[in-house]
This record gives structure tokens, C-alpha cells and sequence, in this order.
């Protein structure tokens, strides 16, 4: 079995200048078969990619998020029907827009309350600054962030829904609320939480929402694309003092070798090297597609994006491999998986006991007429290809 022909796609990015570089692991079966450091990691200090290399994940901290709150659901301190006003009070008389992109002032009154349930799968009608038109679009944009979590929710809240709560997929800001409701529930910051139910537990030693100044020195430069030229401009270095708010849908940094135990975990049905960290029921339960089929015909950012595929609590779902491949790429049935804006992406694959993981840094131009705030690629081809020639490539060496 030869996996080496997996970079070639890769390589022809960095060679024409459209990718500064990547880190990619095959595991299977208990094993890595591989990693890829591909390029590098800072293209101005000549500084190569390395397998330790820290990478901005962006919405892969969503899956994160989501498995610390299913630990609460574990103990019975937490269920996906409870509504949000419990510990949010902020949303206790969500008002919704009569016309998404209309006014603000012409809303009417949500017809129940917003759920847990709706918070991790977007059906709570709260987008983000690129997911939506109209004047909602603005004020997402405005939310005070450097004032912490309740400054920020409060704001949150004073604006009206997009949708009615569990109506359709809306991405947004979902995940963040979701970050507040953990913190007011254990009495902890946001950071404390994760360490203490996943991080820890998984050994995700360098995973958080800032790092320390020795792990800056192996981070990655984020890059965007201006025309077909790469620029290092797109974002600053990654902070070494914990933000005001840490970002619960988005916020992350992690490593190839952290962000594998995570999936490891989830496609072992809750276990990591012998000890539990989810129940199985919960495991499962995010891996387990939720769309009614209204919501499957609705585009997801611009994209037909369920086309054979599901969403479960903010996984990914392959219902049908088929119909999924030719847009998507190889991936059995039941596989999941959730990228980032940055290009960072991974799948975990039950009927292969496979799991893919892709890291690089390039930001994209959000908007709503994009589908690159999920996929994480830009229009360039050479660059868009890389990604998805890795995984078809993987998976042909490997005879699936």
C-alpha cells in the first residue's frame, strides 16, 4: 500500500503558490499510516510545517463544544429539549423577522421556546454576519465580542430570530450561546469546561483558545489569496492570553495529533484509550442526522450541501454514499465529519474505521452567496482541488 500519492494535489498548490502548506494524517484501524508535512508553515521565516504544528480549527471547535455539553447530558444535568431561557434568560421572549432580510422592527413572537436541541443543530434561528441578508447581517456584525460572554449575549439577544426555533438550518452563532449556557451551568468559565470534559481527558495538550508562547513558535501563519498571490496579512498571531470571549462555534487552536484523539473518540462510540469520555448513547446521538426532509431541500450557504448527507449535532452525516461521493468525496455510510473557514477539515469513517485529517491556513472571503465558510477553499482550482484529490486519493490507496 503506497498513501504517498495523496500529497500530489497538495504540492501542486504550494509549488504554484496558492498554499503556504499543510499537515494531513491517514489513520486506520488503531494506526497513523501517515502524515504529510507539506510546505510550510511560515513561507517569510522559512519555517517548514511540521506534525506539531498549531493550526487556527475555526468552526471544527463546533464538535468540541457540542461533546463538552453532551457530557452534562451523561449526568443528567442537561437535556437536548430544555429550554435555553433555563439558564439564559436573555432569550426568554425571543421575537422572530417576518421577512429575514426585512426590517428589524417588523417581527412577531416565536410560536415556542428555543431549545438546546436547536442551539447544536442551527435550528434556532440566529445567524452570523456572512450566513444572512439584510439588515440582520449588520448587527451580527456589530456584537460586542471584547466585552465578554454576558455583554455579547445580551446584545445577541435584543436581536430578532432569522427563523422560527427548529424551522430550518440557519449557521450562525448557535454554538457561541451554547458556550455562555455551559459556563452559567457549571459556574466555570467557557476554557475550564472544555479542559476539565474533553481536552483533558482526550490529552489535547494543545488545544484551547490561546496558546502558550512556546506553542506560538510552532503555530501556522494564516495566509489569504489576492488574486493568485499569497499574502500573511489575513490575521495577527495567535493570542497567548485567553480573549474576553472565548469563541465556543469557532475560537480553537489545535494540533493534527489533538484534533485525531478527538475523532478517535467520537468514532469509538464515546472512548478514548480505554476510558470513557462520552456514553455511547451521546456519541451516537451526534453522529445521527436530524434533518426533516424540508430541511435537507434547503441550500445550506449558498450550496446544495445535503445532497446524500445529513447533520446530526453539528456533525456532518453520510446517509447515502452514493449520492454523496461525486459532490463530496469518498466516505461510507455513517461517516461524519466538520470543516473550517481556514481550509482545515476531517472525516471519520465507520465502515473503513478511518479518519482523515487536512490542516492549513488560508482565510476566505466570506458571504452568503459562498459555500467557502464551510468548505474552507477559495475559487482558485489548483487550490479548491487539493483538498478533495487528497481524500479520493487516500482512500483509492486503501482499496475503498
Amino acid at each position: 500500500m503506497n498513501l504517498d500519492p495523496n500529497q500530489a494535489s497538495i504540492r501542486e498548490a504550494c509549488e504554484a503558490g496558492l498554499l503556504a502548506g499543510a499537515v494531513t494524517v491517514v489513520w486506520q484501524r488503531g494506526q497513523v499510516l501517515q502524515v504529510n508535512e507539506i510546505g510550510h508553515r511560515d513561507v517569510g521565516a522559512g519555517l517548514p510545517m511540521t506534525r506539531d504544528t498549531v493550526f487556527r480549527i475555526a468552526s471544527m471547535t463546533k464538535p468540541v463544544t457540542i461533546a463538552a455539553a453532551m457530557t452534562l447530558v451523561d449526568e443528567g444535568r442537561l437535556r437536548l429539549t430544555d429550554p435555553i431561557a433555563q439558564w439564559l434568560p436573555e432569550f426568554a421572549t425571543p421575537r422572530v423577522l417576518v421577512d429575514p432580510a426585512g426590517s428589524l422592527e417588523a417581527t412577531t413572537a416565536a410560536r415556542r421556546a428555543l431549545t438546546v436541541d436547536d442551539l447544536m443543530t442551527h435550528r434556532c434561528g440566529i445567524g452570523y454576519g456572512f450566513s444572512v441578508p439584510g439588515p440582520i447581517a449588520r448587527e451580527y456584525q456589530r456584537l460586542p465580542f471584547g466585552r465578554g460572554p454576558d455583554a455579547w449575549l445580551t446584545a445577541l439577544a435584543a436581536l430578532p430570530l432569522v427563523d422560527q426555533p427548529g424551522e430550518r438550518i440557519t449557521y450562525g452563532h448557535g454554538t457561541d450561546v451554547l458556550g455562555v449556557l455551559l459556563s452559567r451551568i457549571e459556574g466555570k468559565p467557557l476554557p475550564q469546561v472544555l479542559d476539565e470534559r474533553i481536552l483533558g481527558p482526550l490529552g489535547m495538550t494543545d488545544t484551547g483558545f490561546s496558546i502558550s508562547p512556546a506553542a506560538r513558535r510552532r503555530s501556522a501563519t494564516m495566509y489569504r489569496l489576492d488574486g493568485d498571490t499569497l499574502r500573511d496579512d489575513a490575521m495577527g498571531p495567535m493570542p497567548i492570553t485567553m480573549p474576553a470571549f472565548p469563541n465556543a462555534g469557532g475560537g480553537l487552536m489545535s494540533t493534527a495529533d489533538d484534533y485525531l484523539a478527538f475523532a478517535r473518540m467520537l468514532l469509538a462510540d464515546g472512548i478514548f484509550d480505554g476510558n470513557r469520555v462520552l456514553s455511547e448513547a451521546s456519541a451516537r446521538t451526534m453522529r445521527t442526522d436530524r434533518l426533516t426532509d424540508t430541511q435537507r431541500r434547503h441550500p445550506f450557504l449558498g450550496a446544495p450541501f445535503w445532497v446524500g448527507r445529513g447533520f446530526g449535532l453539528n456533525l456532518s452525516v453520510v446517509t447515502d454514499p452514493a449520492k454523496s461521493q461525486p459532490l463530496f468525496g469518498p466516505g461510507g455510510a455513517g461517516a461524519f465529519s466538520w470543516p473550517g473557514a481556514y481550509g482545515t477539515w476531517w472525516q471519520a469513517d465507520p465502515s473503513a474505521d478511518l479518519i482523515l485529517i487536512y490542516l492549513v491556513q488560508n482565510a476566505p472571503t466570506l458571504s452568503t452567496e459562498s459555500a467557502a465558510a464551510v468548505a474552507g477553499n477559495t475559487s482558485v482550482a489548483k487550490l479548491r482541488i487539493a483538498q478533495p484529490k487528497f481524500v479520493r486519493r487516500t482512500y483509492a490507496a486503501l482499496g475503498l
